[in-house]
């Protein structure tokens, strides 16, 4: 049985090619990975705020074509500013990105990307932002959405929004600061580095206080930063240095006060961390590992828990999943990439009385991926509601009957009663 997960996560491409039944979509041919985000800066205009809006596209979300001697690519972006209650457009706009590179290889990794930046002069309130990119060529696209409230500024000393940085490149015309969208560091990262304003109306002393804040822990790190601003804008970068990043989420925190010590202003942004080589939906390694019942043994799983030491635990758990690799020499592992997609498909679509990848739709699901067909039966007369499965290309049809009435499918057939993960 093993084996057969094996083979239907290395060959998932041609699965993927069908419709994805279960939710009327194929996420792989339609989803294109991008960030997205927006901050606060005072602006040039009367009674207005500058929003600076960012939206980031990796590479290897976007499909190149050769031509001549480069490799050539291009999406549209449309955002979308509606009232809170999301009924209203309020404007839109729309524009086209050209990319353009002469390294194939660059065309393939996530760590290139492609950076949007449009800023716009909005009135202080809440906005609800919507934003779509879809690649001209393969058509693939993604939708993200982002609540935003535009804030007013004190025209006397107060303190933008924070952005974090990707890279500082400095070159004849001087530096240029390269924002990290994303909002996340990896294991192999030692610090995080960002960057705000300080709007002031004079000359001045001020104070700054960082907080870094481990919000499953606890455990904070403070630091204390004077700043001698000048009237106008000021610039200001700080790092955090020499730190361990694990599977966790942060809080960053910069506080203005003045040369009384009295707090002005404050800003603060989350951010995740990830373990490097990891899918970005793995934010647990205990309940990464749990999710390992479709694929591996009870007895591999229970060696990969074993140890107490946390580091220790990742490297088995690293070293199976490295087994599994098509090409041991690539950076990216698609089968666990496909393996925990389908993880966090279950979990979205299949809920019933707990998690989605626990439910027997869910262990069917990752097991074998989307099916070749769906039957859907949720008001027969004289039944209760029933789902039929069928897998061509395995000659096999799963039955799910809801004998609650709330959603709660479970596998009817008795001849799968021991498929792994079974709840009897």
């Amino acid at each position: 049985m093993k084996r057969l997960v094996i083979v239907w996560l290395v060959f998932g491409s041609i699965v993927f090619a069908q419709t994805e039944y279960s939710a009327g979509v194929n996420p792989n041919a339609n989803l294109l990975s991008f960030s997205f985000d927006a901050t606060n800066h005072k602006s040039t205009v009367k009674d207005r705020t500058r929003l600076d809006l960012f939206v980031q596209v990796p590479y290897s979300s976007i499909q190149f074509v050769k031509k001549d001697n480069s490799y050539n690519a291009s999406y549209n972006v449309t955002v979308t500013f509606l009232d809170t209650t999301k009924k209203n457009i309020l404007f839109e706009r729309l524009w086209k990105e050209r990319v353009k590179t002469d390294n194939f290889n660059q065309t393939l990794t996530h760590s290139n990307f492609n950076l949007s930046y449009k800023t716009f002069d909005l009135i202080p309130g809440k906005y609800f932002l919507r934003c779509n990119v879809e690649d001209v060529d393969s058509r693939r696209n993604n939708t993200k959405e982002l609540n935003v409230t535009v804030r007013k500024f004190n025209d006397t000393l107060d303190v933008s929004d924070i952005t974090f940085i990707s890279d500082i490149i400095k070159d004849s015309t001087g530096e240029r600061i390269v924002p990290d969208v994303s909002a996340s560091v990896s294991s192999r990262d030692s610090s995080v580095s960002f960057f705000y304003e300080i709007y002031s109306d004079k000359n001045r002393q001020v104070f700054m206080q960082y907080s870094l804040d481990d919000l499953k822990s606890g455990a904070s790190f403070k630091q204390d930063d004077p700043q001698k601003v000048h009237a106008g804008v000021n610039l200001i970068k700080h790092t955090f240095d020499h730190r361990k990043f694990s599977l966790e989420e942060y809080s960053l925190k910069v506080v203005l006060k003045n040369q009384d010590w009295k707090e002005v202003s404050s800003t603060e942004k989350k951010f995740s961390s990830r373990i490097f080589g990891l899918p970005p939906t793995i934010t647990n390694l205990d309940k990464a590992i749990d999710q390992m019942l479709y694929i591996a043994t009870g007895a591999q799983i229970d060696s990969i828990k074993a140890p107490k030491n946390y580091n220790e635990k990742l490297d088995r758990f690293l070293s199976y999943w490295n087994s599994k690799k098509p090409d041991p020499r690539a950076e990216s592992n698609p089968i666990m990439n496909e393996y925990y997609r389908r993880v966090e498909y279950a979990n979205k679509h299949f809920k019933g009385f707990g998690e989605g990848w626990r439910s027997d739709m869910g262990m069917i699901y990752i097991t074998l991926g989307p099916p070749s067909n769906v039957e859907r039966h949720p008001m027969d007369a004289d039944s209760k509601p029933y789902e039929i499965w069928d897998y061509y290309e395995l000659n096999r049809s799963f039955v799910f009957l809801d004998q609650t009435g709330f959603g709660d499918y479970r596998l009817l057939n008795p001849d799968y009663s021991r498929w792994p993960g079974y709840r009897p």
